[in-house]
């Protein structure tokens, strides 16, 4: 399995700025890869450019591994189990008037197990909570027995547990079945905590991609977002630092302001 992308750029329109250009990333199995960026830097866009949803204006994806797409929400104007949802993931592989098989079935069961959610399967979804509904979407694209996962924000709009619930289930898929994860998100510390490099979206053609470790750094994190960013290695006994704690990492990224 393996995407790559060479000089890729992407603008509305022929007179329109560049959201970004010139990017270049290579990911083989089991990697995952984080788009940072602020709002309207086309983190967004360009993970539809991934999923072949929207067309580069320039530059060269290559693809080898089917690709699963997960949007940040998702509504439904009927009352569908959280069963039909994922198994709608099988619909690529159903022939058209034909009704889901034993191995349909046998895959959202897979599925469903496989982001701990059998117990819930016949529920609504709409019932279902924020992260619980995040979990059966990426299910439905796992039913799609899809190799490569482009997630939209999948941590957006949840608590603390449920964000760890979700990157915690995204880390164990990339790990123990190899498959290759790309995710757009607001918090820096998700990227420190699964992704093994970053894209970070400065604004109109500029970008830069490389390593989770090389790329965070405070010079760099404060020229992305444009506020003065600073990061914390907390230790033992507490750090002199008013923060956060949880399960994710003992480096944080925080936003720094002087008072």
């Amino acid at each position: 399995m393996m995407i790559e992308t060479h000089d890729l750029g992407f603008r509305f329109a022929p007179d329109a700025p560049w959201l970004f250009r010139n990017l270049s990333f290579s990911l083989s199995s089991g990697q995952t890869l984080v788009l940072l960026g602020r709002n309207g830097r086309g983190k967004t866009t360009l993970l539809k450019c991934l999923a072949n949803l929207v067309k580069p204006t320039e530059g060269v994806i290559e693809c080898g591994g089917m690709i699963g797409y997960v949007p940040q929400q998702f509504s439904t104007p009927f009352s569908y189990s959280l069963y039909d949802v994922v198994l709608m993931g099988r619909a690529r592989h159903i022939g058209l008037f034909s009704n889901p098989t034993s191995e349909d079935h046998a895959r959202t069961r897979e599925a469903l197990d496989l982001v701990g959610l059998s117990a819930l399967s016949d529920r609504a979804v709409m019932t279902l909570s924020g992260g619980e509904r995040q979990l059966g979407l990426m299910a439905r694209a796992l039913a799609s027995q899809a190799e490569i996962l482009l997630l939209d924000e999948p941590a957006s709009a949840l608590d603390f547990r449920n964000q760890a619930i979700v990157l915690s289930t995204l880390g164990r898929l990339s790990a123990e079945r190899g498959l290759i994860i790309i995710m757009t998100t607001h918090e820096p510390t998700h990227a420190l905590e699964i992704a093994d490099r970053a894209v970070f979206l400065y604004g109109p053609e500029r970008c830069e991609e490389g390593p989770v470790d090389g790329i965070f750094t405070e010079e760099k994190l404060s020229d992305l977002y444009g506020i003065s960013m600073r990061k914390i290695c907390l230790s033992d006994g507490g750090s002199g630092h008013s923060n956060i704690v949880t399960d994710f990492g003992a480096i944080r990224i925080i936003p720094h302001c002087d008072r």
